[in-house]
């Protein structure tokens, strides 16, 4: 009983809701290898820390044994998830969704034993599934019972158009569920609605009930939002070593600890009595270098994260940066802004010509370095500390229109 307590106690860790705990406990109890199902749409390239939360809780399941199922959702990729959504998403094309899945494929194995992982695409049964068998499948649900979904309920009572085929989602996401006899199933705490479709489509198969596992949702670099690719607020696990780094120390001190509970293989007692020390007056910044240094060296190596960490050090404190470097979002049009209009945007300059005379007398720094060139654009998703003459600066966040 004492082992059974102690893997719920681990596995509970950052857990924002087990639907049920006393399931979870039979199963582990069985003495069965579970087969244990996150799914991702690869509605994106490259996987960022918000990803990794789930990716996290599977590598957990797989420490104590479990199979691991890494579900890509390459056939519900093309639907395009409206969870949370308030307007109809644009489907993808195949070819975008399938590229995109490669590089989750590369990616998450920096995460998960190989050995024990099975990457499985919901295209295989969906994509042979008949018309006749889809509403099969769609008979088991109800519209009123759809429209309980928060975001459905919405849209529905605002007049915005639902399409059929977002109905369709949840149905498919549980559906994989079935096909994946799975005993265990992780999501955000926005998927809770399709996770527990996925229960109801088991029962009605005659399967034994998924256990739920709920995760919370990651809050961005801006500590309010979602982590988002869109949003300009991520930071990817592909990021270069310097740049995640970089990333990592300039989030605020009160999310740090939201990064450590929910990023972190350090023990819990660990990261509390690192609080504790901060309480008593130890520096956030020194706490923050060392979660930086682990998740730096866990996608990067060791070796890699001391440099990003020399190089942070040497650019950053003995250059005497402030700590308390205001933030800006700005909106880059076409996927870029101009250095000019961003220095004018973030209020550093009173305008753009101001700003490349500046870049001409090398007044300018971004990240340390001098600017000299006056046609320099940034993309969305890039989030430069910007520097102009010894005193102003900025931290700006580049997010899409």
């Amino acid at each position: 009983m004492q082992a059974i307590d102690d893997a719920v106690a681990e596995l509970k860790r950052g857990v924002a809701e087990i639907l049920t705990e006393a399931e979870l406990r039979k199963k582990l109890a069985s003495g069965a290898r579970l087969r244990v199902k996150a799914g991702f749409d690869p509605t994106a390239p490259d996987l960022h820390l918000g990803h990794t939360v789930l990716i996290n809780k599977l590598r957990q399941f797989q420490l104590q044994g479990h199979q691991v199922v890494f579900l890509i959702g390459d056939f519900t990729g093309m639907i395009g998830d409206p969870t949370g959504k308030n307007v109809m998403r644009q489907p993808l094309s195949r070819e975008q969704v399938l590229a995109n899945a490669e590089t989750y494929r590369q990616q998450v194995f920096q995460i998960l034993d190989p050995e024990a992982t099975e990457v499985v695409f919901n295209s295989h049964w969906m994509g042979a599934m008949s018309a006749e068998e889809l509403v099969r499948l769609a008979a088991h649900h109800t519209v009123a019972r759809m429209l309980e979904r928060e975001d459905f309920s919405k849209r529905y009572r605002s007049g915005q158009p639902i399409a059929i085929h977002e109905f369709l989602y949840p149905l498919i996401q549980g559906y994989d569920s079935v096909a994946l006899r799975a005993d265990v199933e992780l999501g955000g705490t926005d998927q809770t609605f399709n996770l527990l479709v996925g229960r109801q489509l088991q029962a009605a198969h005659g399967q034994p009930e998924q256990v739920v596992m709920t995760m919370p949702i990651l809050e961005g670099l801006d500590g309010t939002q979602k982590m988002s690719k869109s949003l300009g607020n991520y930071i990817a696990i592909a990021d270069p070593p310097g740049e995640m780094f970089g990333k990592l120390m300039s989030v605020s001190d009160e999310l740090m600890w939201r990064y450590f509970e929910l990023l972190s293989f350090r023990p819990l007692a660990e990261v509390e009595r690192l609080a504790r020390e901060v309480a008593a007056g130890l520096n956030p910044r020194d706490v923050k270098m060392q979660l930086a240094q682990e998740l730096v060296g866990r996608f990067h190596g060791a070796a890699d994260a001391d440099r990003a960490q020399d190089d942070f050090i040497q650019r950053f404190q003995k250059g005497a940066m402030p700590t308390d470097i205001p933030e800006v979002r700005l909106s880059a049009e076409n996927g870029a802004l101009g250095i000019g209009h961003l220095l004018k945007g973030a209020g550093l300059v009173g305008s753009t010509s101001e700003a490349l005379r500046l870049i001409k007398q090398g007044a300018v720094r971004m990240d340390g370095e001098k600017i000299s060139d006056p046609k320099l654009s940034l993309q969305v998703g890039e989030r430069p500390v910007v520097q102009v003459g010894k005193r102003r600066f900025a931290r700006v966040q580049i997010s899409e229109d």
